[in-house]
Formats: C-alpha cells, structure tokens, sequence
C-alpha cells in the first residue's frame, strides 16, 4: 500500500489483436520498473479476435473493454485508472530501464507531461533520421510512438483524447498540451518497432505521414486526416 506522498503510475495500454507483441511487452515493463511505483498495468481492449484479452487475464494485468478507436480505449482506460499518473503506451513500443523513476522525477520537479526520446528497432540511417528528431521539444516531432505521460489531474483538464480522430490523436491531444503547459522531453529513449515502415516502405510510409501534418496543419479535420490514411496507407 502507497503512502499518502507516494506517486503511482497507471500504464495504459490500447490493443486490437496484438496476440503477438503484448506478453513480451507487459513480461518487460515488470521486469524493467519498480513495481511499488506502479499501481497497475492496463490492457484497454477494442475488441481483439485473437488471444490478446485472454494474455492480459493469464498474466494478472488489469483487463478493461472498450469500443474500438485508441482514443475511445485510451479515454476509457484513464477514466477508470487508479494511478496519479497515466502513462500511455503502445504495445510495440518498450520505455528505457526504469521508466518509472524518470516520470516519477519529472512531476516531482513540476513537469505534468512528457515523453521519452525515440530510437526505432532498426539501424536504417533513414529512420535514424526520423528519430534523431524526436530529441527536440517541439509538437511537431511529438507522436505516440514516443510514448506520454501526463498527470491525471493535467489530463482531466485538458479534457482527454479527442474521440473523433481515428488517426493523429496522440499529436493532436500533445499539441493542446503543448499551449497548456511546459511539455518534456526527457533524454532516454523508447524503442518502437518499424514494422510499419517494413510493410509500407520507408520513403512511401514518411511521405504520407508528412502530409497528414501538412493537412493538419492547414485546417482538415479528423474525417479528412482519415481519409487520406485509409486511401493511402491502409489500402
């Protein structure tokens, strides 16, 4: 039991059939934190077909139902957490050893938001590029990739994810966090798969993703910012 003083961390994780990748990443964060820091591990499940709820269940994580959408599952899970502190996290992406002693020690020094640098599971000068940026603290270098943490009482008042982007809710949610708040970047990386990258093509997968920016950046809406993703990318 936490004392009165002690911070605990939710980790909130969206899945939709992720059989694959989320035993080892749940077996990793146990093993990689300190587990007096965390009050819960959370699987927010948009309706998997696959084993992903079933892994949850056998490997003790809190299991929640959601609709499907990361940022209906990403809502639900914080709307249901714990933890004084929501760390949301991809399933193929891993936080650096003891993660949970950075965020710990970015609130405690007042920083309510944040994320870690990022390095991709691959040594392509291409998407070391990419990844270099994520150093700067700019919104424009910010993803979900990176990984967020964010106080739960910041979160409330920011009002949470926006449920109607299918896409690009990560950097919409980190770009109104940006003109709330002092938004950190702390200097450790996550790694994060290219899988993506690998089933699309480099060159092809970047050039899209800039110009779903682009669009967002000149006024098109979450329909539009989908749109493009499902002609795009998906199809």
């Amino acid at each position: 039991m936490k004392n009165n003083n002690q911070k605990t961390i939710s980790i909130i994780i969206p899945v939709l059939n992720e059989e694959k990748h989320l035993r080892t990443l749940i077996d990793y964060l146990k093993a990689n934190s300190n587990k007096a820091n965390i009050e819960e591990i959370m699987v927010i499940d948009g309706g998997s077909e696959d084993q992903s709820a079933s892994i949850a269940m056998e490997l003790g994580v809190r299991l929640l139902k959601s609709e499907k959408g990361r940022a209906k599952q990403m809502n639900h899970g914080a709307k249901h957490a714990l933890g004084d502190i929501l760390y949301f996290l991809h399933v193929d992406t891993f936080p650096p050893n003891n993660f949970d002693q950075h965020i710990l020690k970015e609130v405690d020094q007042g920083y309510e938001t944040g994320c870690f640098r990022m390095v991709f599971d691959s040594r392509h000068w291409f998407l070391r590029f990419f990844a270099f940026l994520s150093r700067l603290n700019l919104k424009i270098c910010r993803g979900g990739d990176q990984s967020l943490y964010i106080t739960k009482a910041l979160f409330q008042s920011a009002k949470g994810y926006n449920e109607q982007y299918i896409i690009y809710e990560d950097s919409e949610f980190i770009g109104r966090l940006y003109q709330m708040t002092a938004f950190k970047v702390m200097p450790q990386n996550v790694t994060t798969s290219a899988r993506k990258y690998r089933q699309i093509g480099l060159l092809r997968l970047q050039y899209h993703f800039g110009v779903i920016h682009l669009k967002n950046m000149f006024g098109a809406g979450p329909d539009k910012l989908y749109d493009y993703y499902r002609r795009k990318i998906v199809s």
